[in-house]
Order: structure tokens, then sequence, then C-alpha cells
């Protein structure tokens, strides 16, 4: 460490080595026989005496700043306490190891961990809870135990939402930022930071949601050197095994997904549910697992079609035609013969019937009526975007049509029609005029200056090219039957 440099990780280090070079002055033997000699007086029922006669040997370790021995006198406290099952003491007990003055941080550490090493025996519920608070209160404000908060503050949330106070688990999940810790793993980094965002759906917090899940990129789950355990993290700390339970960065990423779809599907923005689909289908296809990839790529085939197929502010046309372009592609859409079916009848310039594509598809949409159309909307969002792309083919194939005409393709009133195209030429889909009392809708696009002055200079390059040849017919005429050709004739 070079002259200057203060940070965290060097004077963590600098403690690390005064302690180690500290160590082993208290005699090991003589402190394990007098702690199993207060262990035996504690199971006589002289706990409160056995706890004095450990916390004047842990007073001597840590006097001594001999690392070894004041955890291994903090352990025995804790245990007598476990033992006899007071948890009162043992709150009381946890609260005086960690304040007491000049407190080895590796004692401080080991006894937060063995505490938490108690939760899961506790039967009464409110003891549990109240020994993790006091938990949670020792850890306040120190670095080196902020990964045990952080799965301190989830099994509180965990046990709220137990309860069915799932805004109140939100709170104090998100009262801890993860991201900052250098030696928690990525696994359980990206565990919680989903686990946030899941409480916050489940509260209907659409707007912190989508804060929280910008904070995992899709990059993350891609398996890097230097991210496992044992490695040196961004402060120069050792990285920490995850905890247990905590999934694998496969699983991870298939639940990241779950969660922005139900994200998505609140805002109905059909072209990110498509990306999500997408990304799912891609896993499950690597597995070559066909019960759970078949379902996803129907969904990923229906989500295509409610995406409209003009640049919105959630995402542009080019998007839309990429993702469309990939699905066609994949050769596990030939297995499923009707839904490349259904995604060819939307890239065909022809027009499509409601009345027909309802009945040919009416099992698959029952199928998913539970599902991705269990909102009226959803069908609602299909029936228009069979009107917009039935809009967008008769724009290309006309350029001037009566309005009754165009209303009588689009098997809708006038009315309807009107406003259909009046959306859609708001959204710069297309370019129309419409003449209501000749009853003419105008869908040429008018031409630029610059269009209009290039097709200009093409017709006159194309005209020069059909005097140019025809000068060099006649002469071939005119050579093949020996004419002469004078001026005038």
């Amino acid at each position: 460490m070079s002259v200057g440099e203060f940070t965290v990780s060097n004077i963590a280090m600098d403690m690390d080595e005064k302690e180690k070079g500290k160590a082993g002055t208290v005699d090991m033997a003589k402190l394990s026989a007098d702690i199993a000699l207060q262990k035996e007086l504690a199971t006589k029922g002289q706990l409160a005496s056995a706890i004095e006669g450990l916390l004047n040997l842990e007073k001597s370790s840590r006097l001594a700043e001999d690392v070894t021995a004041t955890k291994a006198c903090c352990a025995a406290i804790l245990d007598v306490c476990y033992e006899a099952r007071d948890w009162r003491a043992l709150e009381e007990n946890v609260m005086l190891l960690t304040k007491r003055r000049s407190q080895l941080k590796q004692a401080i550490q080991a006894t937060v961990r063995q505490a938490m090493s108690y939760i899961d025996s506790i039967e009464v519920k409110d003891t549990r809870v109240s020994l993790i608070k006091t938990l949670q209160a020792v850890t306040e404000g120190k670095i080196f135990v902020e990964i045990e908060r952080a799965r301190l503050t989830k099994r509180l949330a965990a046990i709220k939402e137990a309860d069915g106070n799932v805004d109140e688990a939100a709170d104090i999940l998100q009262e801890v930022a993860v991201e900052t810790f250098g030696a928690m793993a990525k696994t359980e980094k990206i565990a919680f930071i989903l686990e946030q965002v899941r409480l916050c759906l489940d509260k209907k917090d659409f707007v912190r949601a989508q804060i929280l899940s910008r904070k995992v990129s899709p990059r993350a789950f891609v398996e890097r050197k230097g991210e496992g355990q044992g490695e040196i993290g961004i402060e120069g700390t050792a990285i920490e095994e995850a905890d247990k339970g905590t999934p694998a960065l496969a699983e991870l990423k298939l639940r990241y997904y779950e969660l922005l779809i139900r994200y998505y599907s609140h805002l109905n923005n059909y072209l990110e549910m498509t990306r999500c689909y997408r990304a799912l289908f891609e896993v499950h296809a690597a597995a070559e697992d066909a019960e759970k990839w078949v379902p996803i790529l129907k969904h990923v085939c229906w989500s295509l079609v409610l995406t409209p197929a003009y640049s919105t502010p959630q995402g542009s046309s080019s998007d839309r035609t990429t993702l469309l372009t990939s699905a066609l592609q994949d050769k596990k859409l030939s297995e499923l013969p009707e839904y490349k079916t259904l995604l060819t009848t939307f890239t065909n310039t022809e027009i499509i019937r409601w009345t027909v594509f309802e009945s040919q598809y009416q099992g698959e949409l029952a199928a998913f009526s539970g599902d991705l159309f269990s909102e009226p909307k959803r069908r609602e969002d299909l029936q228009l975007r069979i009107i917009e792309h039935n809009v967008l083919v008769a724009a290309k194939y006309y350029s001037r049509m009566r309005t009754s005409r165009l209303a009588t393709i689009l098997n809708l009133t006038p009315e309807q029609m009107e406003k259909h195209v009046s959306d859609l030429v708001v959204a710069k889909a297309i370019k129309a005029k419409i003449d209501r009392p000749a009853g003419i809708i105008n869908l040429a696009q008018p031409q630029s200056p610059e269009e209009q002055l290039n097709s200009w200079a093409g017709n006159i390059a194309r005209l020069l090219e059909l005097v140019d040849k025809s000068c060099q017919l006649i002469e071939k005429e005119a050579m093949v039957h020996k004419v002469t050709l004078t001026a005038g004739v």
C-alpha cells in the first residue's frame, strides 16, 4: 500500500495484519478448560454466574487482542444462552459483546453469524423477530457485517410477507442497497435485488420496480473470471460464499425475465414483452426442453402480433421487424405450423378478415384466456392490430379511394374507419387526407422537393435513353434497306 491511500479495504487489511500479529497471546488449553467449567456451571442452572465468568474470560482475551480466544469466549456465551433457551439473555449478551470497548471486528462478525444460526430454531415468531431486530441494531453502520445485515433484512421481510404485510416487507427490503457490497457473491446480489423487484410488483409500486430492475443488467448473467468465491472484489476484499439456498445464475436469469414480463404486462408494452419471452425461449430451447419452450414460443408469436407495426414511444418498428424476422427464421417454429402461419399472415400484404381470423385461432385464443389474453384490452388490441394491418395494406395498393370502399374493406362504419385512419396519421404510420364532402381519401404520400427533383431527373434520363435507342434502330433499318436518310424526311 502506497503512502496516502486510505481506502476501506486498505484500512481493513492493515487492521487484520495488526490483529494477526498480536494473536496467540492467550493459553488456549487453559482457556478451553475454563470455558468448559463455566458451561458445566450453566448446565446446573447457574446461568448468570456462568455468563459472568465467561464475560471475564472474554475481557482478558479482548484486552490481549487475541482473536481466536475472544471468538471462543463469545461463542461460549451464546452457546450457554441457547442451551438454556433464554432468548432474552441471548439478545442482551449479543448487544453487550458487540458494543464492548475495543471489541475485535472478527469477534463481532462471529457473534452475529452464530446468533443468526439460532433464528430458525426459534418457534415463537415474536421472539424470532425480536432477535432479528437486535442483530440488525448491532450490525448497523458496520461495513464488515453488511452482508449479515442484508441477510437479516431479507429474513425479516419474508416473515412480514408471510403475515400478509406485503407493503411493509417491500419497505423493509428496500432499506438495503446490496449493489454496493463488494464482498457479496454476485448470485446473492442479483437474488436480493430481484426479491426487491418482486415485492414492489406485489405492492403495485411499478415505478420503483423499474428503478430496481435497472440495477441488474442482462450481461450480469454471464459467468466472468474474478467473480467467483474467494476472488478479490471491487473493494479489495475476498468474495464470500453465497447464502444457502441462493439460486444459480441460470435460474436467476429466468426469474429476472419473468419479473420484467410482469412489469411490461402492466404497461401493455408488447415489444418489451416479446424481448423477454424471446430470452426465456433461448434458454429453454438450448436445454431442449420442449415442454417449456413450446408455450414460451407461442407467447413470443402472440406478443409479436400484438406489437404495433409502426414506431411508438415504447419502441421502433425496426425492432419489431428484427424480432419478427428472427422468429420466422427459427427452426423451432416449423414444429408449430399454426403459429408460423399466424406470423406469415401479418407479414403478407393481404387483407385479414377478423371473423375468419377469430374462427381460425379461436382455440389458441381460448388457451391463453387465463394468461396473455386474461384482460379484455388484449383482445381489443389484437383486433386493433388487424385493423391497422388492413389500413397499411390499403395504403400500399391505393393512392386514392372512396371512404365507403375503405370502410367496407375494414368491415367498419365510416366513423370508425375515419378514427383508425386518423390515429395512424397521428402516429406517422401513414400519410392520408380525407375529403368528407366528396367522400374520398387520398393515401398518396406527397413527395418532398428533393424526391420530386430526383423523379424529374430520372424521367428525363429515361426519355433521352429512348430517343437514343430509337435513333440507333432507325439507322440500322436504313442501312439494311440501303435507304439514304436526308434532313426533313
